[in-house]
């Protein structure tokens, strides 16, 4: 079924997918689903390998004689957005990649289509709950789960070693290792954290016994100034400001070239990282794997000890409403939740979406510390709207004046009041 197209400047994700008419079909819908097609996957960013993306091309091509599979990559930053114009399109992709902390806006609104009845078939309940749950709308699977990841520190052995300084056992212990660093090694990020990356941020809010915002019946409140939650941001604020020279307005992404570039002694960043930092020197996204001896990790210390409460950062997968070939494109989606292909996943430090597979990650450190962190990590709030606070921009322009010196309870204050309004809109 071929639906019109939408502006959607202005319009929250939710409302501009059901203005667009998107309706949850079935995959057993066979309009369109027949004979050969080219199925367009949607992958976001540099996350998946390149050995996952070519067993996916090679495996569907060979399963489907005729038909051709293309992955086209998309950028995290603005995603949202063009998810919503695209999935509400006539040229809708077919499969597609999002956050798991955007995906409960697009299975509310219909714009993917209901696996419930392909749920086993693609792992049933070996699949991890948090993101079945988070692809799950009134009881039913929409977008099933793809990856997900912690995140973790990785550091430079040497730096911390010649400072005299030990892995830390506590966040503040953490905090004072970065600003050491950063007065030791001038030009050098004691602990990078660009001003946009608000993933980073909400550790130290949790830790500090503060919350993003809270749930009274259908209600919403934003809680980033409650006296919990600013006792964390000014945590923030003060690696912002002491401990890093990343840019004052940059974002998280590509985390390695800086790292690389040896003007890093503390990168906090998903698991999958790693792969990043120690690509070989000739990929298309080069790393620095002569490094590899000099890389260290941990999981973030909790302000007790022990692992801090982390953001549980990873994807789910679905296959457009939209879609013209909805057989095919389901087809595909198996194809990357089967064990070969999240085996791949798991061997390059993304943390399978079964949890049978969990091995795959291996036995060094990094695995560890993937395990370790993994056990307190926390998602962002189960609201629908919630992917519209992202895509406003509200969360980013908050931590980049926070970056550069802003009155953090007046900032938080403001803030609340903005994402009051997109919550409970």
């Amino acid at each position: 079924m071929r639906k019109t197209t939408l502006a959607v400047t202005a319009l929250g994700v939710t409302a501009a997918l059901a203005l667009a008419g998107c309706a949850g079909g079935s995959s057993g819908d066979s309009a369109g689903g027949d004979g050969t097609a080219d199925i367009r996957v949607w992958l976001n960013g540099t996350d998946t390998p390149q050995e996952a993306r070519d067993y996916l091309v090679s495996t569907f091509e060979k399963d489907h004689p005729g038909s051709t599979l293309t992955i086209e990559e998309q950028a995290w930053t603005g995603l949202v957005d063009k998810l919503t114009t695209n999935l509400s399109g006539s040229d809708s992709p077919d499969v597609v990649e999002v956050g798991n902390t955007q995906a409960a806006a697009f299975t509310s609104a219909g714009a993917f289509l209901d696996l419930s009845d392909v749920q086993e078939e693609l792992g049933g309940d070996d699949l991890l709950p948090g993101f079945v749950e988070a692809g799950s709308h009134d009881g039913k699977l929409f977008a099933a789960p793809y990856y997900s990841g912690a995140r973790l520190v990785f550091y430079k052995k040497d730096l911390l070693a010649n400072a005299g300084l030990t892995v830390p056992t506590t966040l503040d212990q953490y905090v004072s290792n970065g600003v050491a660093l950063a007065a030791a090694n001038p030009g050098v990020s004691g602990i990078y954290f660009p001003g946009q990356d608000w993933y980073n941020a909400l550790p130290y809010i949790w830790e500090n016994g503060g919350e993003i915002a809270t749930q009274n019946g259908d209600e919403w409140t934003s809680t980033f100034s409650s006296p919990e939650s600013i006792a964390g941001l000014k945590q923030v604020q003060e690696v912002m400001t002491k401990a890093s020279v990343a840019p004052k307005d940059g974002n998280e992404t590509d985390p390695q070239v800086p790292f690389c570039e040896g003007v890093v002694a503390n990168l906090s960043a998903p698991s999958w990282v790693k792969g990043s930092i120690l690509a070989p020197a000739d990929a298309d996204a080069p790393g620095c794997p002569d490094q590899e001896a000099n890389l260290g990790v941990f999981a973030l210390p909790g302000k007790d000890g022990g692992a801090a409460h982390v953001f549980a950062g990873g994807s789910n997968i679905a296959v457009s409403a939209n879609s013209a070939h909805p057989e095919l494109a389901t087809d595909a989606l198996e194809i990357m939740l089967s064990d070969d292909y999240q085996t791949i996943l798991g061997v390059n430090g993304l943390v399978p979406a079964k949890i049978s597979l969990a091995s795959t990650l291996g036995t060094d450190e990094v695995a560890a510390a993937i395990a370790e962190a993994a056990a307190n990590a926390k998602l962002t709030p189960a609201s629908p709207k919630w992917a519209d606070v992202e895509a406003s921009g509200a969360l980013q322009d908050f931590f980049v004046s926070i970056a550069q010196g802003g009155d953090v309870e007046e900032l938080a204050k403001a803030l609340d009041t903005k994402i009051d309004g997109i919550l409970n809109s």
